[in-house]
């Protein structure tokens, strides 16, 4: 069963052939990964950060950044032996086999369709705050910019139909067919790296130590599966850092990546963690960021009833808590209502790229797996028109839209990190795979210190994961399972490597295993 391994030298004879010229250096690949990460988790998950650790936000940034950090040089490694599609799904399929390398693609389905829900949600609350109230004084009924109170929205909530519009919009743009230039992508980078130092600049004079006491109302460790507690933010928040191992992909095209790959990894994570705890400090330090508590010194869950209620209080409208646009409602309660709202405009402009960027790797995803056999060929149909995987675009979309429609961010964030963090765990056990299998493979970047790092990334990811809200755990299990299902029932019948074929049809040169039964 773990045995169906697909051919290391299979998988890099495409890469070989399209070989890649070396021409970033440390800047770019810097640049590339502080544009990838900042814009997601900044901007939507301060307020539910807050709200599960208060000021000890600060510190869950940090946790988060190093165990990302080390799960980065992981990716490092990997992604320069092996510069082909598929990311974390196509590294198990080489080292661990099938079996494994399907359950890290379904974890994959699951991070990138709901991270782009989470961001849509996100989007939602600042497009509604900023651009309908405040700019165009359009205040849209409850039951549209919400769901349920029962799934985690507000009294009276039914449907964020702002959440549903702008999925369906990108989905689109995704099907008809949209190519995002270096210009444009430098310009949203700078459009919020701009945002974020403007709302530094203004809050960091007017902080009040006073607003940090206490610092971790819930403690460090909130209890495993309650998600609450700096630790528990650290695991929400790690929804911040998602895009960094687009960086360690680029290994193939940076001159001496022994040197400039880690100094991108390493510099856009240290920049992105100090940026994320200076945005933390200000919005804490100005209006206070202590969680609103349900029993003695246990803060509400995110994203819960019993919290909505509690938020729909007048007493509580300011609480940093209790915002949709937490850097915007900031600036406004203190007085720069204007500033505030160009924040808002950042934001509005950069989340949808987000959620493109995110749409598109759910596709590839799809499209590895059915390139393989274990998806049905259907799945990547090309449209006559428009070149596109329209048929699994459009379903992605569709089921974006309806988790953006009645899901919260926070519980959505957790979803998401769940399987990010299983993804993350597999690349690691997969480099000490291949330090054992492939030692003397070429590898134009080698992590450091190897047998430290791995079992330190699969330990974080680990020491996060039993620190979500138990639903979240219990979603990636019972997704996990729906997988299984799929698997035997179909995809193990079908997998061109089980069938010793190539996806044309064509015999493998030399079989693996016996075709499956």
């Amino acid at each position: 069963m773990f045995a169906r391994i697909k051919s290391l030298d299979a998988i890099l004879a495409t890469a070989q052939r399209k070989s890649l010229h070396r021409t970033l250096g440390w800047f770019q690949l810097t640049l590339f990964g502080i544009g990838c990460v900042i814009g997601t988790g900044i901007f939507v998950l301060t307020a539910a950060g807050a709200q599960k650790a208060g000021p000890g936000l600060m510190l869950a940034f940090g946790i988060a950044g190093v165990i990302c950090i080390v799960a980065a040089l992981c990716y490092a490694e990997i992604a320069s032996m092996m510069p082909v599609a598929g990311s974390a799904y196509t590294y198990t399929y080489a080292t661990m086999g099938e079996l494994l390398a399907w359950t890290v693609g379904w974890a994959l389905i699951l991070e990138y369709a709901v991270a782009a829900s989470a961001v849509a949600v996100g989007w939602s609350g600042h497009f509604t705050g900023t651009i309908l109230e405040q700019t165009l004084g359009i205040h849209l009924p409850t039951w549209l910019i919400s769901g349920p109170l029962a799934l985690g929205g507000v009294p009276g909530g039914f449907i964020n139909l702002p959440a549903v519009l702008i999925s369906l919009l990108v989905t689109a743009l995704l099907v008809i067919g949209t190519s995002e230039s270096a210009k444009v992508n430098a310009i949203l980078v700078a459009i919020k790296v701009v945002a974020l130092v403007v709302f530094i600049s203004l809050t960091l004079p007017r902080v009040e130590l006073s607003k940090f006491n206490p610092f971790l109302p819930a403690g460090v460790f909130g209890g495993i599966g309650t998600g609450l507690g700096a630790v528990g933010a650290a695991a929400t928040i790690f929804f911040a850092y998602v895009g960094f191992d687009s960086v360690s992909t680029a290994a193939e095209e940076t001159k001496n990546p022994q040197r400039n790959v880690p100094i991108g990894l390493i510099g856009s994570l240290l920049f992105c963690t100090i940026f994320y705890i200076l945005v933390a400090a200000g919005a804490i330090g100005t209006i206070g960021g202590q969680p609103i508590m349900g029993a003695p010194g246990v803060p509400l869950e995110t994203g819960s009833a019993a919290l909505a209620t509690q938020c729909a209080m007048p007493q509580f409208h300011e609480a940093l808590v209790c915002s949709n646009e937490a850097l915007v409602h900031v600036l406004r309660v203190i007085g720069f209502g204007t500033i505030g709202n160009l924040v808002g405009y950042a934001a509005i402009i950069a989340l949808p790229s987000v959620v493109l960027v995110l749409m598109y790797g759910q596709t590839r995803v799809f499209f590895v797996m059915s390139r393989d056999g274990l998806l049905p060929p259907s799945w990547s149909k090309i449209h006559p028109k428009w070149k596109t995987p329209y048929v699994v675009t459009t379903g992605t979309g569709v089921a974006v839209a309806i988790a953006a429609a009645f899901l919260p961010v926070g519980k959505l964030a957790d979803y998401a990190n769940a399987g990010t963090l299983y993804a993350f765990l597999m690349v690691a056990i997969a480099l000490l795979v291949l330090r054992k299998t492939e030692p003397d493979r070429p590898r134009s970047f080698r992590t450091p210190a190897a047998w430290v790092i791995a079992p330190a990334t699969v330990v974080g990811c680990i020491f996060l994961f039993v620190n979500l809200p138990w639903q979240a755990m219990a979603v990636l299990f019972g997704w996990g399972a729906i997988g299984m299902v799929l698997y035997f029932a179909y995809s193990r019948h079908r997998s061109y490597l089980g069938r010793g074929i190539e996806e044309d049809g064509s015999p493998i040169g030399s079989p693996l295993l016996p075709p499956a039964e």
